[in-house]
């Protein structure tokens, strides 16, 4: 579906024009054309639970922290906020101020067509929607039994004019959130797109088509959004000040060669326009920036050697170097298999003799599946296998832990089959979702292939194919899959948001997409969700780590490294990770430095 917010458009094959050009003494409009491998679902913040979404949301939306531009390690800032909360002495009570004259874009949801300011209020009632069943929120689990009688009120019937009683506004700027026990992450989750401020008006206004009309506060408005790109334009009442690259944390030694000196002291966004192409295909993405429709791209893997020179250490050719800016780095993310444990063929099971074979199988196709091959094949070469679900740039990851749970064992593997006696008659047959491209079908071959050198039959693993990455979530969601691929990018610097995958009351549609119940976890999970850092925290994040891999949840995990080119004359530092999109504020085009 596409729209547009001016009568003045005309729909070419590639571009978007103005109906009338302009003058040649006009200076053209900067204009940054920017490339994400997936299609977004909706751009309503309570279904940004992907980077896709977010990438957009979080560009046409507020919230209330952000992560400052260039620091490393990541570090939350102001956003909306006009400064970090005031926390009481308990942690129980967390007080937060609104900027002032904060606008929401023009829209017909408001009288006159005009944008009102933003309050304490819409922050209320955006945090409150998640818990409205009739938004179907993927975003719910952040704040679950966190904020005092937010339940409650759901259960009453989710009135968005009736109090909560640990979620309210003191007066027009002023924010007040009582948690039900200490819950030192909370300023984290007001950095997701998933807590993105938005205006009731607009989403009553719209109802169903808000996902595609968003109306935000944020740098860039929505002029056209199709299953192929979006095109963002520059918010007239946005106004942030200037970019302060000090503040951001600018290195003059790490960042002094991408020209964003010249963006310092500027007001931003520093672009007129934002492109966003939806190229799944990672051939089509390289092909697009070579031909120059595209500033930016991720260089796919089989375009590795063409612009390496060294792989240990990583050194871009110098040819590439002369010719475009590039980056190396570690995702903050991992990718893993994992399991659908609701389903009693291969997950839970209340008989605990078949939940015993069942945990067998599962550790068995982890054995019998070769991460060092996914890495060779599909990944550079480049990425880092690690046991667990804590990724190696998190402070509690466990080096400890031992490789067993990403070895390539087949042998070992027919062996716990045989132990429990699985045959290639009584092994349940299990569907593996994916999206709908050549890049994931050849995944899903050389899985197969792997299954097949323990003795699982290729006929037992069948492959069902989604058109889009929405559809495939949804499938994920509904428990109509066994066993899906999935990237989980961490959006806090934290080990507990990996590791609440796996916590129970987050079971699908929140971010437990595995169905995984465990007691003991849960309890873990609770208590080390309280702490503050420390050497119990990351001993219990560590425990929980264990459990995991005990139960064969999943199969994993492999960290990738991204390879990233972009046009000299485009000034910035991408970073999709824990920014999550938030760059794309502080990209500007020029004269290459």
């Amino acid at each position: 579906m596409s729209f547009a917010r001016t009568a003045c458009v005309a729909i070419a094959a590639v571009l978007l024009v103005a109906c009338e050009s302009p003058s040649s003494d006009e200076p053209r409009p900067a204009v940054y054309r920017h490339t994400i491998d997936g299609t977004p679902s909706s751009l309503d913040p309570a279904h940004a639970a992907n980077v896709y979404s977010s990438t957009l949301v979080v560009n046409l939306y507020d919230t209330l922290f952000r992560y400052r531009y260039l620091s490393r390690p990541y570090e939350l800032a102001p956003n909306l906020a006009a400064e970090m909360p005031e926390v009481s002495d308990d942690g129980l009570v967390w007080t937060i101020r609104l900027r002032e004259n904060v606008k929401f874009a023009d829209d017909a949801a408001f009288p006159g067509g005009r944008g009102r300011e933003v309050t304490a209020n819409d922050v209320v009632y955006s945090i409150g929607r998640h818990f409205d069943p009739a938004t179907r929120s993927q975003g719910a689990w952040l704040w679950r039994d966190r904020i005092a009688g937010l339940e409650d009120w759901a259960e009453d019937g989710a009135d968005p004019d009736q109090r909560i009683d640990g979620l309210y506004a003191v007066d027009d700027k002023t924010l007040v959130i009582e948690l039900t026990e200490p819950y030192p992450q909370l300023p984290y989750t007001l950095a997701m797109a998933l807590s993105a401020v938005v205006p009731r008006e607009a989403v009553e206004h719209h109802g169903r088509e808000f996902g595609v009309r968003p109306v935000g506060s944020g740098p860039f408005v929505l002029e056209r959004f199709d299953e192929s790109r979006a095109v963002l334009e520059r918010n007239p009442e946005f106004d942030r000040g200037s970019l302060d690259l000090a503040e951001e944390g600018h290195d003059r030694q790490v960042h002094g060669e991408l020209g964003l000196e010249t963006l310092d002291g500027k007001p931003y966004p520093f672009v007129d326009r934002l492109e966003i192409h939806f190229i799944p295909e990672p051939s089509a993405r390289w092909s697009s920036f070579i031909a120059g429709e595209v500033d930016s791209v991720m260089v796919p893997p089989e375009q590795a050697g063409r612009v390496l020179e060294s792989r240990d250490p990583i050194r871009f050719r110098p040819d590439i170097e002369q010719r475009y800016h590039s980056l190396a780095a570690p995702e903050t993310g991992f990718v893993l298999y994992g399991f659908n444990m609701a389903n009693e063929a291969v997950g839970h099971h209340p008989d605990q003799d078949i939940d015993r074979a069942n945990r067998a199988l599962r550790c068995a196709m982890r054995e019998a599946f070769d991460w060092q091959e996914r890495n060779d094949t599909f990944y550079h070469g480049l990425g880092e296998v690690f046991p667990g679900v804590i990724p190696p740039f998190v402070e509690a990851f466990d080096p400890a832990l031992g490789t067993e749970s990403t070895s390539h064992d087949p042998e070992q593997a027919r062996r716990r089959l045989a132990d429990h006696h699985w045959t290639p008659e009584t092994l349940p047959r299990l569907t593996y979702g994916m999206e709908a491209s050549v890049h994931q079908r050849q995944m899903f071959e050389q899985f197969r292939a792997r299954m097949k050198t323990a003795g699982i039959p290729e006929q037992r693993l069948r492959s069902r194919a989604f058109a889009s990455f929405g559809d495939f979530s949804r499938a994920i969601a509904g428990g109509e899959l066994d066993l899906f691929l999935i990237g989980w990018t961490m959006a806090w610097p934290d080990a507990l948001y990996a590791l609440q995958l796996f916590y129970g009351p987050n079971a699908a549609p929140g971010a437990n997409s595995f169905n995984y119940s465990n007691p003991e976890f849960d309890r873990l999970f609770e208590r080390a969700a309280g702490l503050e850092p420390g050497e119990e925290r990351t001993a219990l994040y560590r425990r929980l780590n264990e459990v995991v891999v005990d139960d064969c949840v999943y199969i994993g995990s492999l960290s990738r490294t991204r390879l990233h080119l972009w046009h000299q004359h485009v000034h910035m530092l991408p970073d999709r990770e824990m920014l999550g999109g938030y760059f794309l504020r502080f990209v500007g085009i020029g004269a290459a430095p």
